[in-house]
């Protein structure tokens, strides 16, 4: 059985990346779709950076982070003067995971966009449609299994965050200790049992989030089909 401190931290967890989640779907799909329509110069470096936090280790990220969102840097500075401290809070967990999460995101959804018939929004748009329009009537109807596989990933990827988090963020008991940082503190002070049972909650919830959408999306496939 877990603890009450232990269930604060997965529902803690849990909160950070739901919103974190919902706090990268709107740029992550606008991105996504620039990704899959833009045909100019420069879409390649693009690409490049904005998945960069797949590639880099993650305690890189969190040492940008950290420069950047810092009091003494001109972001931080400007942020805090106006009484949102990032660095150490709640705050700097959800940019953390958020950052990390987000090139799962575009890059499955861009997939997904990439898949649907230039044709048929066109044609949305003869018949009067206006390119928000078109999005939300032609472009995510086709394209919604890449967008919620996309949304999922990077749910279950905000649910195990480690390296980014605890550099720009800490390792806070009741503060900003999620899942994958108390995993880390129980290992290092001998509390192997405790650590493994955390680690147990981190599959459980991962599996089920993936499992679900595993199973919501060949439900709509037979209702389809049917």
């Amino acid at each position: 059985m877990l603890t009450s401190e232990e269930l604060g931290v997965v529902f803690f967890t849990l909160r950070i990346a739901a919103l974190a989640t919902l706090v990268i779907l709107p740029p992550g799909l606008l991105a996504a779709l620039f990704l899959a329509r833009w045909r100019g110069p420069g879409k390649g470096l693009i690409e490049t950076v904005l998945s960069l936090p797949l590639v880099l280790p993650p305690t890189a990220v969190g040492i940008f982070l950290l420069e950047l969102l810092s009091r003494n840097a001109p972001l931080g500075g400007f942020l805090a003067d106006r009484g949102i401290e990032i660095v150490f809070t709640w705050r700097a967990v959800l940019v953390a995971t958020a950052v990390m999460s987000f090139p799962l995101l575009v890059r499955s959804a861009r997939t997904a966009f990439e898949e649907v018939d230039v044709r048929l929004v066109g044609l949305a748009r003869t018949l009067g449609c206006s390119p928000a329009a078109a999005f939300f009537r032609v472009t995510l109807p086709l394209s919604w299994r890449g967008v919620l596989a996309g949304t999922v990933l990077a749910f279950s990827r905000a649910l195990g965050e480690f390296g980014a988090t605890v550099m720009l963020a800490g390792n806070i008991p009741g503060k900003t200790r999620t899942l994958a940082l108390a995993i880390f503190h129980d290992n290092q002070i001998g509390r192997d049992d405790r650590a493994m049972a955390l680690a147990g909650v981190t599959v459980a919830l991962a599996f089920t989030a993936l499992w679900a959408t595993e199973w919501f999306t060949r439900s709509r496939a037979r209702r389809a089909a049917a």
